[in-house]
């Protein structure tokens, strides 16, 4: 009876373990995943994601208690007789079921490209402009980004470089403005500089509006996809989608010179440097054939490990930051099948 009142409270005792054991299993697991998927990429192996769509746990437990006894009379060769007996069991099934990403599901999240209003909103809540411009587009106002594709590489725009390095200047002082405006039924986002309000030098925003070709002491620029500018008060955005994003950061990766040189591997950041205009490495994933004793996060492929220094906690943001990209072109939509449910237990 003591065990059976004991396990009123069963259910509510695991939450706190439950939940946050799973949060820590689903977050390591999420990292490996896009950490494995970059290097498969810089080999030119298929990226595969498997969603968690659920982590269910039941939890049952059954006992029962006995009791016999049996009285006689002190006879001989008779003797009073006490009977106890109990039994219990407990049974923790774990069900977790993957959605694989393919088909409809695939097409939106990893080869859509992501909408530039939702760039200029991450820039406004305080993004870093350089990293977000650096990691999610291919050209602005016609002005081309390092790109890495393979065995070639895509020279960086000097004036981009030049960009890049004003725009932070502005950012830094508060000078980078956003608003969305409705137009003809349609949502529109505008970028504007604000030297007034700011310590923004009116020298900075100049350099930025002659740099993407812009009229010079316009109030606002609205900004749309392509990548041709209607007039000078229209900023084109190319931006990325999240696969080309994951083949352009699979550049960073320190991979063994000779996987490079037999063709395993594609050129990396450090291999096209003629081609990068001076611009640093976003991230760094360092490889080696141990194991690392202190890593963010650490997979083995090919029989190397590759791994992000749990000290590097620039590389840390930007992976971190990565992940979440996803968000931005997801759009919702029914579960994708085949479903994989695995019982853990």
């Amino acid at each position: 009876m003591l065990a059976v009142a004991g396990c009123a409270t069963l259910g509510p005792s695991t939450i706190t373990r439950d939940r946050f054991d799973y949060a820590a299993a689903i977050s390591d697991s999420w990292k490996s995943q896009m950490l494995l998927n970059l290097v498969k990429a810089r080999y030119g192996d298929v990226p595969v994601f498997l969603d968690i769509a659920s982590a269910i746990n039941s939890y049952s437990i059954e006992t029962g208690v006995s009791a016999e006894a049996e009285l006689l009379r002190p006879l001989a060769g008779n003797a009073n007789t006490l009977t106890l007996g109990g039994a219990s069991k407990f049974t923790d099934r774990p069900t977790i079921t993957y959605n694989p990403l393919l088909g409809e599901k695939f097409s939106r999240s990893l080869m859509t490209p992501i909408p530039p209003g939702a760039l200029l909103s991450l820039i406004q809540a305080g993004w870093s402009a350089e990293a977000l411009l650096r990691c999610c587009v291919h050209t602005l106002n016609g002005l081309q980004n390092f790109g890495q594709r393979m065995l070639y590489g895509r020279p960086a725009d000097p004036d981009f470089v030049q960009f890049l390095a004003v725009v932070r200047r502005i950012q830094g002082a508060g000078g980078v403005g956003v608003r969305v405006v409705r137009e003809k039924d349609m949502q529109a986002t505008t970028l504007f500089f604000r030297p007034r309000k700011s310590g923004a030098t009116p020298e900075d925003i100049a350099e930025a509006e002659r740099l993407l070709g812009l009229e010079v002491g316009a109030e606002e620029y609205r900004v749309v996809y392509g990548t041709a500018s209607r007039d000078g008060r229209e900023i084109t955005m190319l931006t990325r989608s999240m696969l080309e994003i994951l083949l352009d950061m699979s550049s960073y990766i320190d991979v063994p010179a000779a996987h490079v040189a037999e063709k395993r591997a594609s050129p990396g950041f450090a291999d096209l440097a003629h081609l990068t205009g001076g611009l640093e490495p976003l991230i760094r994933v360092r490889s080696g054939p141990e194991r690392p004793d202190d890593a963010f996060v650490a997979i083995r492929y090919r029989d190397n490990w590759f791994w992000i220094d749990d000290r590097d906690l620039g590389s840390k943001g930007i992976f971190s930051f990565l992940m979440f990209l996803f968000t931005l072109t997801e759009s919702g939509g029914g579960q994708v099948s085949p479903v994989i449910t695995v019982p853990a237990g």
